[in-house]
């Protein structure tokens, strides 16, 4: 299952040709994986509680097709659980009428906050914190 966020682009996220600034979308990108985490229930209270929080530990962005103010989004988020302490996330930016925008791709992790290591298995630990994991692939 893919989740998905709608997003409206905003005037003020504009660079000086009126397209959305390229920093933008990693920040889209970090939404949508917020609202996946908090449909999960696993929210940054809950994680910070727990003693880890998740780490990009890489991104990428295919740019495909521009996006002005007041185009109308959804950004999709959808988890690849591997084995060791890594995952990957896949993400696309799409407008209403199916036209990809970007497309996005993270490797990511969990960090333990105190040692400052990432942990083994982070699947396994949001599979534990996770109210509905099935939203997290999980």
């Amino acid at each position: 299952m893919t989740f998905s966020t709608p997003v409206v682009v905003r005037s003020y996220e504009l660079d000086t040709r009126g397209h959305l600034n390229q920093a933008v979308y990693v920040q889209y990108a970090e939404h949508a994986r917020w609202e996946l985490m908090r449909a999960a229930g696993v929210g940054h209270d809950k994680l910070l509680a727990s003693g880890v929080g998740p780490v990009v530990l890489e991104t990428t962005i295919k740019y495909r097709h521009e996006l002005r103010s007041g185009d109308e989004v959804r950004i999709t988020c959808e988890f690849d659980w591997q084995q060791g302490k890594t995952f990957r996330i896949r993400q696309e930016i799409r407008k209403l009428d199916g036209t990809v925008a970007a497309e996005v791709s993270a490797i990511g992790g969990v960090i333990d906050l105190a040692a400052r290591k990432l942990v083994e298995a982070p699947g396994e630990r949001f599979r534990t914190l996770a109210e509905r994991p099935g939203l997290l692939g999980l």
